[in-house]
């Protein structure tokens, strides 16, 4: 059976950390690397990869690739 990779560009990994820090799976302070817990090894590779031509470090927390926060005043 032939499967298709999935492709992901910087626009996509973001919206994966953000449905992973939505659901409470992954700390918004962790470090990237963890991510890779939820990756197959060749989608990891390839986020990796992503993540280096993008200036991201491994070490650098998942807050780093989530869209800032804005607060009202109450």
């Amino acid at each position: 059976m032939l499967q298709t990779r999935r492709r992901f560009s910087i626009h996509v990994i973001k919206d994966e950390v953000q449905a992973l820090v939505a659901k409470g799976k992954l700390d918004r302070q962790a470090q990237l690397f963890r991510l890779s817990r939820y990756f197959v090894d060749d989608e990891w590779k390839d986020i990796e990869h992503m993540l280096t031509l993008n200036e991201y470090l491994l070490r650098d927390s998942v807050s780093d690739l989530l869209d800032k926060e804005s607060w009202m005043n109450d």
